[in-house]
């Protein structure tokens, strides 16, 4: 019996160990992105403000989780002020300059909105399968929480309201 329960919590261990493993230490810092915006500037993460939490939400103007996260997240985006949020997509600068247009993001200065166009790097490096994808980072540029898929806006706020 004793054998018995050693061998369980070998396997609990390591299994353990092998799922802290896999996390992508690529992303443990805030990557470096390089995007083209709605105003049609090239934009990276050097224009980010220094000791501000990140949250980069890699989207797609057509998806219709990520334009229900939008419909959802629009009204309480002032509870976020505090977060440089940077939307990030791999369509035409054409559609995310409407997506920005329907949305009204230009009334929030904290969004940068943005196409890195068919190089895939960001959804590459966060190994994104879905849309959206979001990755908040604290003030130090140090990965706080990930979603694989849109949270409940609640979450997400209180998630962002944390670092």
């Amino acid at each position: 019996m004793k054998q018995v329960f050693l061998s369980i919590l070998a396997l609990v261990a390591i299994t353990g160990c092998t799922l802290a493993q896999n996390q992508n230490p690529k992303i443990q810092n805030l990557p470096i992105y390089h995007i083209l915006t709605t105003d049609s500037v090239n934009v990276t993460t050097a224009k980010l403000k220094p000791n501000k939490p990140v949250m980069i939400i890699y989207f797609s103007p057509d998806c219709s989780h990520c334009q229900h996260l939008m419909y959802e997240l629009k009204p309480k985006l002032k509870e976020l002020t505090g977060i440089q949020i940077v939307m990030i997509s791999f369509v035409q600068y054409k559609m995310i300059k409407e997506f920005y247009r329907d949305f009204g993001l230009s009334a929030y200065p904290n969004i940068t909105v943005g196409t890195e166009g068919y190089t895939y790097e960001m959804q590459k490096l966060f190994d994104i399968k879905t849309t959206p994808y979001i990755a908040i980072y604290d003030k130090k540029g140090k990965l706080f929480k990930t979603y694989e898929k849109a949270p409940a806006v609640k979450d997400l706020i209180e998630a962002a309201k944390k670092v």
